[in-house]
């Protein structure tokens, strides 16, 4: 008998869950991993930007060319997105009839995004559920590592012991204890949002007065202006642009109560265009004009 297991879900850019992570467990334990795409996904390990669902007509072709050639008997689910192609594994899958059919509820993902509707987990739970040999639920999760991705893997090493005839619970037992010895960090992906967030307050210190764009700190950190955001966000839950405006705007308050520089002058050292400029930026921030609030702290 084939022993290939065929994965359904999407995919997970960083390979810490989706099908990146299926393949890899199963290949880890020795098993033959095929795999249909249900969504691909524009993530990192700050979180999901973006998803681009699959039609059911593109999941029916891999759905189909795997079923025809491999015959998998067993079949793990993970993320779907679209009712059309909940419905259409359904139709698929009552007709092949595979002997174990497993199914991770994947409805949020590690940093609590919705990932899947209300009405499609409905169409889930009327049509595919009651065709699946294991539904996993956080009781199966009660023994497994705390980690990103656990269900996707519990849910892998279950279906590589089933593939191996083995009864139900054995196979869940075994799974559990598989996923205990792996590493701490297996799958845990590697966030560098500390590093780079105190490399970007380095650089806006050593800049701020030249330059207050966003891409330019991006630039001079290697990376995209939307990840700096991802990643101040996650830290601060502040926009870079806040962070850097608020640098300038401290420093025209420490000039304008400390010194006894011209307000021009303060304008041309932080790079605004005018003093007219720099008071719409200060009043903006701290709700008065430079020179009133001057007055205030004196």
């Amino acid at each position: 008998m084939n022993k290939a297991i065929l994965t359904i879900t999407g995919s997970d850019g960083t390979g810490g869950s989706g099908v990146q992570a299926d393949i890899q467990l199963i290949s880890k334990l020795g098993g033959t991993a095929a795999s249909v795409i249900t969504s691909i996904t524009v993530q990192n390990t700050l979180g999901i930007q973006e998803f681009h669902d699959l039609p059911a007509t593109v999941v029916r072709q891999q759905v189909e060319a795997i079923i025809n050639d491999l015959q998998p008997q067993i079949v793990k689910i993970g993320l779907l997105r679209r009712i059309d192609v909940v419905e259409m594994l359904a139709e698929v899958l009552q007709r092949y009839k595979p002997r174990h059919i497993i199914y991770v509820p994947v409805l949020t993902s590690a940093k609590g995004e919705q990932l899947v509707e209300h009405r499609v987990y409905q169409t889930i739970e009327k049509l595919l559920i009651p065709m699946c040999t294991v539904v996993l639920a956080p009781s199966d999760l009660a023994e497994t590592p705390l980690r990103h991705g656990r269900a996707n893997q519990l849910a892998s090493a279950l279906a590589y012991y089933l593939s191996h005839d083995e009864k139900v619970s054995d196979a869940m037992l075994h799974a559990q204890t598989y996923l205990k010895q792996l590493p701490a960090d297996y799958a845990d992906g590697n966030s560098r949002s500390e590093e780079l967030y105190n490399q970007f307050l380095d650089a806006v210190e050593h800049y701020y007065h030249r330059y207050a764009d966003v891409a330019f700190y991006a630039e001079q950190l290697n990376v995209s202006p939307r990840y700096l955001g991802q990643v101040t966000r996650q830290i601060t839950g502040r926009s870079p642009k806040a962070i850097i405006d608020e640098r300038i705007t401290n420093e025209i308050e420490t000039l304008i109560t400390t010194t006894n520089k011209p307000l021009k002058d303060v304008a041309q050292l932080l790079g605004f265009s005018s003093q007219a400029h720099l008071s719409r930026f200060f009043k903006k921030r701290r709700g008065v004009p430079p020179t009133e609030f001057q007055h205030k702290q004196k």
